[in-house]
């Protein structure tokens, strides 16, 4: 069987249905790989609750970038940042990131193969040249490090195996959907490999700036990939790896709820704007990377990961949505990242070892102007990182049927930040006033708020300690007790005329998890059931307040304010209906609230709900393989729900409704395994949901929403 797709007990119904052909058909699922614990192992072996994505599923389903990894992972939301097109949001289990601002941390780590992305900006990222992708659920503190406390997604890509190998493909869909994919590789000599792809996605609007008639949510980016692998010996391996991504999406306004502040009407699409800003937007991010394996000994392996990332970002978001300069906010990002890793994997015969320490020294900088005519906003600054950390994480098989997890990291983190905000008349200050407003006078800084340099340190040990049984060959069953934390910061929007202690910054927040879980392969390896309980105690959470001063502006202040308990379940199953049909099912459910929520030196956590966390998310998709032709067809339907969400902390008009999207998907294999043909449809009930928003008043509220229906036919040639 080529892919067999996965299913749980909620789709019991189906199971009945085909209990006919269960009587005579033999089938069996496959063994899933992963590197969830930094080197290969089988899925059902690891005590961790983790997702694998197989570059099989991603073509079956149609995945064409990170966010839709969230209907195949429970308990997880990867949405599009509001006002963006490339910065992502993550959160697993109740934790992540919801403000993008430079200085501020992630709570849930992204990886392309064993390179962090430190900054959100560019990492939704498209799905090409790849060959799986994982998700890690859960503090993955020893392991990954700082900002994991949520998990970990990870993009791996695969080796190449010296053939001559080129690939072409191409999407033609809704909205004017215009993709094309290119990949090639070929072995230079017996131990040096090349390779290459590229790839191009663009798309028209789903909607318009209604005054000026350009795009609202298109698509229009390059992105390239090239590697360099060499393999002196059995025992040597080296690979180098470069990437970029250009994304000239149109700048992304969001649809206002009420009439402008002139009395301007709402618009009838979600998807139309009316903006007196530009469409420019420029995001590009690149990185290298090398990375060099020594095999040592049958037991003992040494690895290196040496890796150089950056990023700039122009932008511009009109909260407003209005012809006026009433809220009108031009940004500029400019991130760089240095890292470096040293790997030692031991394995022996009842245990086994990865150690390693990690070292990053990264600069997030920016600047922003919140134009409110006749005033000006200008916020400016930056923070300079340095994060030394050792690890180890320790395996010991102590009985037949037995395995002891030990693990722990200490890591040390030294910023520092410079943080600067002035109240300027006029249009814009130097940042964006030639750009945007060059018609109006100079302008002139009536008040300085925040001017300050300041540094800190913070050291964290976090630990992991793991007991797993295995039941039988095909069941393990597993408990366990991770830590992680989130790096403390300072607060670039912070004003220091209104709270002085701005400059001291916010601590690091943290999150103790207790876990237990259970991997099972059943019927003859036909039917496969993971899942985990898990209660998660979360404290100095890093929360924003938002005050209303005196000139009419607003400040931010973030603080070690809350603490907040979550538990939930999480289940994934598959099971092989047949040699032809098989399905697949996950089932997330969570119970996160605040206990403290402390603003204005009061406990309003009875107020207060975690946000981007549904609830219930949940899954069900078949996989029907049918022989056609001498060939192979692919039928995928399925089904995808998440519950209401509440979009920040505190309930607004922002919030979504529970929603469900259906989407289908064919895919023609030919037999000799040279091409496919594969028609998509996504969404296909129209259902308009919101992911992100904006909230400063009635006059300023504005939403962001997921894509409405598409159908797209997408074809690959591989020579």
């Amino acid at each position: 069987m080529r892919n067999p797709i996965k299913f749980n007990p909620l789709a019991a119904g189906i199971m009945l249905a085909c209990g006919a052909s269960l009587a005579y058909a033999e089938p069996q699922l496959e063994e899933v790989t992963v590197t969830a614990q930094k080197r290969e192992q089988s899925l059902q072996e690891v005590p961790v609750a983790v997702s694998a994505i197989s570059e099989a599923q991603l073509m079956d389903n149609g995945i064409t970038d990170l966010t839709e990894i969230q209907k195949m992972s429970p308990n997880t939301t990867l949405q599009v940042s509001r006002g963006t097109n490339s910065t992502l949001t993550a959160f697993i289990r109740g934790i992540g990131q919801q403000d993008p601002l430079w200085g501020y941390e992630p709570g849930v780590g992204i990886y392309i193969d064993d390179v962090y992305i430190a900054r959100p900006q560019g990492a939704v990222m498209d799905v090409f040249d790849v060959e799986r992708i994982e998700v890690l659920r859960g503090p993955q503190g020893t392991l990954y490090g700082k900002n994991t406390i949520g998990g970990a997604v990870k993009y791996v890509t695969k080796k190449m195996s010296g053939d001559t190998e080129v690939s072409i493909g191409s999407t033609l869909g809704s909205y004017n959907q215009r993709d094309l994919k290119l990949k090639a590789s070929t072995g230079l000599t017996e131990n040096l490999n090349i390779g290459a792809a590229i790839a191009s996605f663009n798309r028209d609007g789903f909607g318009e700036n209604v005054r000026t008639g350009e795009d609202q949510y298109n698509k229009d980016i390059l992105a390239a990939r090239v590697s360099l692998e060499y393999s002196p010996s059995e025992d040597l391996f080296f690979r180098f790896a470069a990437d970029k991504t250009t994304d000239k999406s149109a700048s992304k306004h969001g649809h206002r709820f009420n009439p402008g502040i002139n009395g301007e009407a709402v618009l009838g699409s979600v998807y139309d704007t009316e903006s007196n800003l530009p469409s420019d937007n420029l995001v590009e991010t690149s990185g290298m990377s090398l990375t060099a394996e020594w095999k040592l000994s049958d037991s003992v392996t040494v690895k290196s990961v040496t890796a150089s990332r950056e990023g700039e970002t122009e932008t511009v978001i009109d909260f407003d949505s209005v012809n006026t300069a009433s809220f009108d906010v031009p940004a500029v990002y400019d991130d760089e990242q240095f890292t470096q890793e040293f790997q030692l994997i031991w394995q022996g015969e009842n245990a086994d070892l990865v150690s390693g320490i990690y070292y990053y020294d990264g600069t997030a900088a920016g600047g922003y102007d919140a134009v409110l005519d006749p005033i000006t906003v200008a916020v400016n600054g930056s923070v300079d990182t340095q994060s030394l950390s050792a690890y180890a994480h320790y395996n010991w098989q102590f009985a037949d049927q037995w395995n002891l997890n030990l693990g722990g990291r200490y890591t040390k983190d030294d910023k520092e930040a410079d943080v600067y905000n002035a109240v300027v008349a006029g249009l814009g200050s130097d940042l964006s006033h030639d750009k945007y407003y060059a018609d109006s006078a100079d302008p002139v800084v009536l008040a300085v708020r925040t001017d300050y340099t300041n540094s800190d340190s913070w050291g964290e040990f976090s630990p992991r300690v793991g007991l797993d049984y295995q039941v039988s060959d095909d069941a393990m069953i597993y408990a366990s007790y991770s830590t992680g934390f989130k790096s403390g910061g300072f607060d670039m929007r912070g004003v220091e005329t209104a709270n002085p202690q701005t400059r001291e910054g916010y601590a690091p927040e943290t999150v103790d998890t207790v876990e237990f879980g259970w991997k099972l392969d059943l019927l003859d390896n036909r039917l496969r059931v993971n899942g985990a309980l898990f209660r998660a105690d979360y404290t100095d959470m890093q929360l924003t307040t938002q005050r209303l001063l005196d000139d009419g502006t607003t400040a931010g202040d973030v603080l070690n304010a809350g603490k907040s308990r979550i538990q939930g379940l999480e289940l994934e199953a598959s099971l092989a209906l047949t040699d032809t049909l098989s399905a697949n099912a996950n089932l997330g459910w969570v119970d996160a609230e605040f206990v403290e929520f402390i603003s204005g030196g009061m406990d309003i956590s009875d107020t207060r709900d975690m946000q981007n966390t549904p609830d219930t998310t949940a899954m069900v998709r078949l996989n029907w393989s049918l022989p056609v032709a001498g060939g192979e067809l692919v039928v995928v339907p399925s089904a995808s729900y998440r519950s209401d969400t509440q979009i920040f902390e505190t309930p607004s008009i922002l919030d979504q409704d529970g929603y469900t999207l259906v989407d289908l998907t064919a895919t023609y294999y030919s037999a000799d395994g040279n091409w496919n043909l594969g028609l998509q449809g996504k969404n296909l009930t129209d259902t308009e949901y919101r992911i992100a928003g904006y909230d400063f008043g009635p006059v300023f509220q504005t939403g962001f929403y997921g894509a409405p229906r598409t159908i797209a036919l997408t074809g690959n040639y591989n020579f």
